[in-house]
């Protein structure tokens, strides 16, 4: 009898998306729901190796999705997921912490596996495999991407594979390295971006069709639009699922601004303006084109700026060699396009320059991506700024419907303004 009232709860979560934050309050308050929250990390009763990872990393309590997601993610039996969760909230550490705890370290073989949209997003899902299992040597990991050629007819002994879909679908199905019937967790991370790729969506399909029953399925993305939503439903049988955090919150720690100029020579002038005030900490400046990208890069370091330029026609390797250097702090600012938007971690930002605002193929406000691009400031709670160049009426207008549709006050960018600028990125 006892198992009556989980399940309808179950069927209550389910049916019904957890849309606001205190709906997930509300579920949370019965300490037998699956949505039960934790405060603390040794409440989840993870190996002791993996709490000294966790604190090494610096989380010392659980974020938002953390506290409701994990103790689902480590029950037993495992539960599905599927999790809305912008960047930046901590969903990477997370999910890294379920695959982590799943793994039986004396078994050498694959048993998790995370397939990311893009080559950089692998690589920094890898790097937090990494550092939280800093403790955990016995636990390796192995890159299923493009450049990463095996010899034929290796058996794998890593635990854990990271990919992108179409290498790790090929070491599934046509090269054998991973057995798909001993994965114990599939995460499946930026779904919304994955099905924006061409052939990615069909991939991620056959991939979990070779799982077992009884692999854990996690499924994270930033949106979830019709397409992204009957996707996870596909991927995920009888998921839990958590919609966290209305993109307005995220904004709130993170101050806005615009400058009006009437040419890109300008919006250049303008941007050396602030600049002094801006390099004391890192910034990134987004641009429409690589054309743009490119002469503002040039621009700028004809002034002695150091700066690093990111753009999509790079090779994978230079592309995640600038980020290196970026994050590193050996140039303090950030040229790039759209393409980089997502899934560049770099704790110190704390400006985002918008050269060109965000605007979709048939020109309307890219809403999705204006959130992306200044989420990567102000992350975990730290104050932030993001500066919006505007240059003619066509922009103006794109930042009124952007300032529309979060209901945020976007302020013009004043001279006074420029001390408080210091003191934000300080």
């Amino acid at each position: 009898l006892h198992m009556r009232p989980q399940s309808l709860l179950n069927k209550l979560i389910r049916s019904n998306l957890v849309n606001t934050t205190n709906q997930v309050e509300v579920l949370q308050r019965d300490p037998t729901s699956p949505l039960y929250s934790v405060k603390s990390f040794e409440e989840l009763r993870l190996k002791p190796q993996l709490l000294q990872g966790v604190y090494a990393m610096g989380f010392n309590r659980p974020s938002k999705i953390q506290e409701t997601a994990l103790p689902m993610m480590l029950a037993e039996p495992p539960q599905n997921l599927i999790a809305q969760s912008q960047s930046g909230t901590g969903k990477t550490a997370a999910f890294v912490l379920a695959m982590l705890s799943h793994v039986d370290p004396e078994n050498k073989w694959p048993q998790c596996l995370c397939v990311s949209p893009t080559y950089e997003l692998a690589l920094q899902t890898g790097k937090v495999i990494e550092q939280m299992g800093k403790f955990y040597p016995e636990v390796q990991l192995v890159y299923a991407i493009r450049g990463n050629k095996l010899e034929r007819g290796t058996k794998l002994q890593e635990q854990v594979v990271i990919g992108t879909p179409g290498t790790v679908l090929d070491w599934c199905q046509k090269l054998k390295f991973i057995d798909p019937r001993k994965i114990k967790v599939f995460v499946l991370d930026e779904a919304d971006v994955m099905i924006a790729t061409q052939g990615h969506q069909d991939q991620s399909i056959r991939i979990q069709r070779m799982l077992p029953k009884t692999c854990q399925m996690l499924l994270f993305s930033a949106t979830f639009e019709d397409t992204v939503w009957n996707f996870a439903k596909r991927i995920v049988p009888d998921p839990n699922i958590i919609k966290l955090k209305r993109e307005e919150e995220t904004l709130d720690t993170i101050k806005q601004y615009y400058v009006i100029c009437n040419s890109k020579e300008e919006k250049f002038q303008a941007l050396c303006n602030i600049y002094g005030a801006i390099t004391i900490a890192q910034a990134m400046i987004f641009c429409h084109t690589r054309k743009t990208a490119g002469w503002l890069a040039g621009e700028l370091s004809r002034e002695g700026h150091q700066v690093a330029l990111l753009s999509g026609e790079m090779q994978v390797e230079q592309r995640a060699a600038v980020i290196e250097r970026f994050r590193d702090g050996k140039e303090k600012v950030l040229v790039t396009t759209n393409v980089c938007a997502r899934g560049i971690d770099v704790e110190q930002v704390s400006v985002v320059i918008n050269f060109d605002l965000p605007v979709d193929k048939d020109g309307n406000p890219d809403n999705e991506t204006y959130l992306h691009r200044i989420g990567r400031t102000g992350r975990f709670g730290k104050r932030g700024l993001a500066i919006n160049m505007v240059d003619s009426r066509f922009s103006m207008n794109i930042l009124d419907r952007i300032q529309e549709h979060f209901n945020k006050k976007i302020e013009k960018l004043d001279t006074d303004d420029l001390d408080e600028i210091e003191k934000i990125a300080n």
